[in-house]
């Protein structure tokens, strides 16, 4: 019966909530911690617990570190990197050297729903309260494209936070944000929160031939959320945000590569970006005598449109427009056993569906409809006290099938008419099965080591920019991946930390090209390449009101065969991948309870990003680069006033880079900003 109850609260949610009948309670105000101690690892197991590389962010890092934007992560998780591509466009992201520009080999939930597209990765990040990044290969529990790792964020729990809280940035370039929100309770098991931000730039770089800022930036949310907790056993929680963004972009200048000097933006014809991005999740579970049952439900709708001046000259070569409307459903059903036990286990079945349109006009229009769909099947089980006490063995294997459909269509416009000249219609099918194996020695609730062998896969599919009818496809990619680490604690826990190697055997790996003598860029399949290196994490509080922090990654990531057309780029660096990032930070606390302030906080980071190559032949490189930031808060009751400095020392760097026709161009890093934030909570 109790199983006939949770598929009837699948398709009636309300059931649910009038089931909830629980006496109000008096709200409560929010308490920030800074150390995590459950993540949200589908074991349920704590973070010092995991036997996998993990890094943690929690609300209270987040704020003293004045993270705002998703990109901002970049360097201050070991060997994750996010390139500016100039718009948000594309948000390619990479961990241990695995990644890609065109199409993601990292994964990103929110709140448990997937996303899947590179042009929803930069989203609002008003209301997170946790961020997750666990790197390596994630397909066993997490399915297509987690290649390189999965981003696990998470947003306020309204039955943890309550009250209404309003944000006011201003800063320089034109910088302005303000955000308000509230989290209420319907009564001790029934809480909402709604929210919204509004933001605004006047842009970083002008663009020489119109006298303007080249990457203004205005951008509006909104979020709503129920979350439920009801006597019987029902958890549950759905959410609805909506993202509008309207921006300039592709700040790029032509790069001399002898001098490594950028030149001015300077193109003819204003670029643009706009999205609207719907997302929506209902998650619910019940907690059985022996396991727990879960659903979580997915939709996400996207509508874009860029229009880019795409010879970045002052003359008038070059310039496209293309939009893309895409509608994923996504659900999830997950069985895992009880906690507390010997032998634990977790099934899951995974479907989703995604329609996807594109246009793209230029000298001809080119119309893409590019619908998918695929079904997968997981199971991860943990055997405790395997062979010796306190030691545990993990195994699991997934299988997934997708299909991908590709309608192309070519029309040649003339002043009055357009007519088609090609069409393609195919389909390609792809299956694979990925394996897990994992030994954990737990020897306490803080000390552990690990080891890992996990299997990688990135699906294939079709290329929107081609030459030659071969170009038009390429094919899936697989990795295997070995990983040894371990977790610490020492000094009555005020010195802890985590420490991982790792190597990936890497084949066919997907690598993107300009497409010759076109615009627009697609995807091929190298041969063999590996990834190897280290990460460390390490937290300290030498005194009560003191905390520091230590991160460092070291990637190495080559070709080991590669031949595209007469070149060879065998042993030759991977693009975008640097050797090395770095975060040394730290905050202080003074508690004054003075008249006007209640306590100051300082903080302060230094981040870094090591060499790392643009270009398969390695002729164009950016080398090690540091940013400092900073932040002073000034408390008083439930008013905090913060003034923050980024990139403090004006370091100049390349933050992106392409070809086109022949000629580099490049993007320069964010200048010097600084900024007030005002906040109140009631």
């Amino acid at each position: 019966m109790k199983v006939y109850a949770f598929l009837g609260a699948l398709v009636f949610p309300s059931y649910l909530l009038a089931a909830v009948t629980v006496p109000d309670s008096t709200s409560r105000k929010s308490v920030m911690l800074d150390e995590v101690v459950v993540t949200s690892y589908k074991e349920k197991k704590t973070l010092r617990e995991v036997p996998a590389s993990i890094s943690s962010i929690s609300l209270g890092d987040l704020n003293k570190k004045n993270l705002v934007d998703f990109k901002e992560l970049s360097s201050y998780i070991p060997n994750l990197f996010l390139p500016d591509y100039g718009s948000k466009l594309t948000s390619p992201i990479y961990i241990r050297g695995i990644g890609s520009k065109l199409t993601p080999s990292v994964g990103l939930y929110v709140d448990g729903i997937p996303f899947f597209d590179k042009s929803v990765f930069d989203f609002d990040m008003n209301e997170v309260n946790r961020v997750e990044v666990l790197r390596g290969p994630q397909g066993t529990l997490y399915g297509r494209n987690t290649m390189g790792g999965i981003i696990n964020v998470y947003t306020k729990n309204p039955l943890d936070y309550q009250g209404l809280t309003y944000k006011q940035m201003v800063g320089n370039y034109g910088q302005t944000q303000f955000s308000g929100s509230y989290y209420g309770k319907l009564s001790d098991r029934v809480g909402y929160a709604v929210s919204s931000r509004y933001k605004h730039n006047d842009g970083f770089f002008v663009n020489a031939y119109t006298g303007s800022e080249a990457d203004n930036l205005n951008q509006i949310s909104s979020k709503g959320k129920i979350q439920w907790k009801t006597e019987s056993g029902w958890d549950g929680v759905f959410s609805v945000n909506y993202e509008y963004t309207d921006q300039g972009g592709y700040p790029y200048g032509l790069l001399d590569n002898t001098t490594g000097q950028i030149g001015d933006v300077n193109y003819n014809a204003y670029s643009s970006y706009r999205q609207g991005v719907l997302t929506s999740g209902l998650s619910m579970s019940y907690s059985f005598d022996d396991f727990v049952l879960k659903s979580v439900t997915g939709y996400q709708n996207l509508d874009d449109r860029q229009a880019i001046d795409q010879d970045f000259t002052a003359e008038a070569k070059a310039f496209v427009i293309q939009t893309q409307k895409q509608n994923q459903f996504s659900q999830e059903l997950e069985m895992r056993s009880k906690d507390g036990k010997r032998f634990t286990w977790l099934n899951g079945l995974f479907g989703f569906y995604q329609t996807g349109k594109r246009m793209v006009l230029y000298t001809t229009q080119k119309d893409y409809d590019e619908p998918s769909y695929g079904l997968a099947a997981y199971h991860q089980s943990t055997l405790k006290d395997f062979l010796l006490k306190k030691l545990s063995l993990t195994v699991g294997a997934r299988f997934d099938y997708e299909k991908a459909k590709q309608d192309y269509i070519v029309w040649k416009l003339s002043a009055d008419q357009k007519e088609q000249t090609t069409r393609l219609n195919d389909s390609e099918s792809f299956t694979q099965f990925t394996p897990k194996v994992s030994l954990q020695y737990q020897f306490d609730a803080s000390n552990m080591i690990y080891a890992t062998t996990t299997r990688g896969y990135k699906t294939g599919g079709f290329n929107i920019s081609f030459s030659t009818e071969d170009e038009r496809t390429y094919s899936p990619e697989y990795s295997w991946n070995y990983e040894v680490g371990g977790r610490f604690s020492a000094f009555n826990n005020r010195l802890y930390g985590d420490l991982a190697l790792f190597y990936i055997d890497w084949r066919n790996q997907q690598i993107s090209h300009a497409v010759a003598n076109k615009t627009g860029s697609m995807l091929t399949n190298a041969g063999k390449s590996y990834s190897k290196g280290v990460e460390l994490s390490l937290n300290a509080r030498p005194a009560d009101m003191l905390n520091l922090q230590f991160t460092y990654g070291y990637t190495e990531a080559k070709f080991r065969e590669y031949l595209y057309g007469d070149a060879d780029y065998s042993g030759n660096y991977i693009p975008y991948v640097p050797q090395q990032t770095l975060m040394l930070g730290g905050d202080y606390t003074w508690n004054l309870s003075a008249r006007y302030v209640d306590r100051l906080i300082f903080s302060a980071q230094y981040t870094a990003t090591g060499r790392h190559y643009w270009n398969d032949s390695n002729d164009v490189r950016q080398g090690f680069y540091g940013i400092l930031n900073g932040k002073l808060s000034a408390v008083k009751r439930n008013l905090t006033v913060d003034l923050w400095i980024k990139n403090a020392a004006s370091k100049e760097y390349m933050a992106y880079f392409f070809q086109t026709s022949g000629k580099y161009f490049a993007q320069k890093g964010k200048p010097l900003t600084f900024g007030t934030t005002i906040s109140f909570t009631l």
